[in-house]
């Protein structure tokens, strides 16, 4: 809601089918969101391989779950800095880079914990 507005919030289901219509607007134009969607996927199958315990599979949905709440927060960033500044700016691509260099971090991270979880499961 815009401050000071009066329009009311939408209702929960209308905000609910807007989150719906961006992932599907994600999936359709972003070529990274279909690749991590890809990689949690055959994470997700490759856990029911491995036969994943409790654990592993809350770091398992939970780091899938993070890298593409992450890579949707950095689509979106990058989506206004495009509209901020249309033409090439030092600071936009400075705010871009470093949107990227969050998704990179975390799926670094990510990546450590499933080796982890996968090389425990396989190991014991």
């Amino acid at each position: 809601m815009i401050p000071e507005s009066t329009h009311n919030h939408p209702s929960f289901k209308k905000s609910f089918g807007f989150a719906i219509k961006g992932c599907i607007t994600a999936l359709k134009t972003e070529r990274n969101i279909c690749v991590m969607v890809a990689l949690a996927l055959a994470s997700i199958i490759a856990g029911f391989i491995v036969k994943l315990d409790t654990t592993g599979w809350v770091v398992v949905l939970l780091g899938s779950g993070m890298v593409l709440s992450a890579e949707l927060i950095n689509t979106s960033i990058e989506t206004v800095v495009d509209l901020a500044s249309p033409e090439m700016h030092p600071l936009a691509a400075r705010a871009k880079d470093i949107a990227a260099a969050a998704v990179w971090v975390l799926c670094m991270f990510v990546a450590c914990a499933g080796l982890l979880v996968f090389a425990r499961a396989l190991c014991c």
